[in-house]
């Protein structure tokens, strides 16, 4: 318990003094980038009103390499007719992806189904490295 309250102290004073840089130097603190604030949330969904089976998610505290991630493996599945995505803003850490589907489905589900089959596809590369890396070790 004594630890956990070290700890906290010093993620409170390490955010105090990168907030005061930051402010000095007029730049986001380094944090910002992967930390969500209380009462954010991961990830957002709104539905397109202007397009048939379209919708756009919202990635907080996310870049370009997770967003380009999902938008290629929506892209292989052929229930997806437009899937992209876009930086709204370099300081800005949020991806925004548009999605439109098939009638046959929905942007929920084939977005479900991307997360599912690439958490898969990394978890599998994971593997392949972890076996590679066993094989060459010389004193294991």
């Amino acid at each position: 318990a004594e630890y956990m309250g070290q700890l906290k102290q010093f993620v409170i004073t390490t955010s105090i003094f990168w907030r005061i840089i930051c402010l000095v130097m007029n730049a986001p603190a380094p944090f910002d980038c992967f930390l969500l604030t209380e009462g954010e949330k991961k990830i957002s969904f709104e539905r397109e009103t202007k397009v048939a089976n379209a919708a756009v998610f919202t990635l907080n505290k996310e870049d370009h390499t997770l967003g380009n991630m999902i938008t290629s493996q929506l892209l292989k599945d052929p229930r997806v007719l437009f899937a992209g995505y876009k930086n709204p803003h370099p300081l800005e850490f949020k991806v925004v992806i548009r999605v439109q589907t098939t009638p046959q489905t929905t942007p929920q589900e084939v977005f479900k189904s991307a997360l599912t089959d690439l958490i898969s596809e990394v978890s599998s590369m994971e593997e392949q490295m972890k076996d590679s890396l066993k094989e060459r070790r010389p004193y294991d």
